[in-house]
């Protein structure tokens, strides 16, 4: 009688939830046809979180860098990285009280378990919104993402569409002028007159780049803290393929389709026009590089069949070009490609198994 009211208390989510993250039980199969595997949702949040961290500490720098070379501030190394662990906290406070209180609030409403899928998503978020946005607007933007982009389908593993995705589109159509402009980007200096921090790709669609691509490899740019360093996102990228959580496919397809489209601007292009520039450059300016390692590859939104993912992944490339060369208004289109393309996954798939069905069956008539 004892366990049934304890099982029916209305906190018992919240404290399974705290159960679970701090002991893991120890209880493996040992014996009999069971399949074993390694991975839960746990463990793969884990690996994620672990892939991000050296996008997350390069960003860290990488902010302190910009408000220094900006400022003339004449900082060392260490000043520089606490001024980012600075202005990135109140970010990453924000994203995880709110989201996560939203994620408990439901858990306790619907009588499920909380899950670990938003301790990803509360990493990312602050990594691809600008240094600078307002705190509340983030907070607003993050509510949305979680109550309208995951738990309105479900909550975990049932959303269509990326949540972390969806709160920097929330933003990007509720607040335009917090989410473009060269002062945004470079943290304190919104206030400064005359101040240019424009990024790579805002500068490209003027046909020049004041950055050297080792600077955009690098990350020495300024840009949404996260998705400046590809070479840091790369790092990342080896960690998920080792892991076994992201697909290498969707990463490689992905590429393709961008060097397709970019290499076929350039065939066309008049010299000292955006489409001139290198196709080769795409894949280290702008978001590009994150969203393919990161967002792209989220197993719940993306493709799941194998021949899906090659086809979703390079018409995530593609899209993300087209949109970059032949929207003026919109240097930056891998966001709007993940999401249409995460709207389309599920339809991918189905015409791929429908397809491979077709195929079978016609082989097994011929054979008779």
């Amino acid at each position: 009688m004892e366990n049934k009211e304890k099982k029916g208390s209305i906190f018992d989510s919240t404290i399974e939830a705290f159960q679970s993250f701090l002991h893991v039980p120890a209880t493996v199969t040992r014996h009999g046809s069971h399949v074993r595997d390694c991975y839960d949702l746990k463990r793969v949040m884990s690996a994620v979180l672990v892939a991000l961290l050296p996008t997350l500490l390069f960003a860290v720098y990488n902010i302190g860098y910009q408000h220094n070379l900006a400022a003339g501030a004449g900082m060392g190394f260490w000043e520089m990285v606490w001024y980012g662990i600075l202005k990135i906290l109140p970010l990453y406070i924000v994203s995880y009280v709110v989201g996560l209180a939203i994620e408990f609030a439901s858990a306790q409403i619907r009588g499920h378990e909380v899950n670990e899928g938003y301790l990803v998503t509360g990493m990312i978020i602050p990594l691809i919104v600008p240094i600078e946005i307002p705190l509340w607007m983030l907070a607003i933007a993050v509510a949305f993402a979680v109550i309208i982009g995951k738990e309105v389908f479900g909550g975990t593993g049932m959303n269509i569409w990326n949540p972390a995705l969806i709160a920097r589109a929330f933003l990007f159509f509720s607040y335009p002028s917090h989410m473009s402009g060269d002062k945004v980007w470079v943290a304190g200096m919104s206030a400064v007159d005359g101040f240019s921090g424009a990024t790579p790709l805002a500068e490209a669609t003027t046909g020049t780049l004041s950055h050297s691509a080792l600077e955009m490899f690098i990350g020495l740019v300024p840009g949404c803290p996260g998705e400046t360093s590809t070479i840091a996102i790369l790092i990342g990228a080896f960690l998920l393929i080792y892991f076994g959580v992201a697909s290498w496919k969707i990463m490689l397809s992905s590429v393709i389709g961008a060097l397709a489209v970019g290499y076929l601007g350039n065939a066309f292009a008049e010299p000292g026009t955006y489409l001139a520039i290198p196709a080769w450059q795409h894949l280290i300016m702008g978001g590009f590089a994150f969203g393919t390692v990161f967002m792209a590859t989220d197993p719940v939104t993306s493709a799941q069949t194998e021949t899906g993912k090659w086809i979703y992944g390079f018409l995530i490339g593609a899209l993300t070009v087209i949109v970059r060369l032949f929207n003026p208004g919109y240097p930056e289109g891998m966001m709007l490609a993940i999401l249409l393309m995460n709207t389309f996954a599920p339809l991918i798939d189905h015409y791929v198994v429908s397809s491979n069905i077709k195929r079978r069956l016609k082989r097994a008539t011929i054979e008779k």
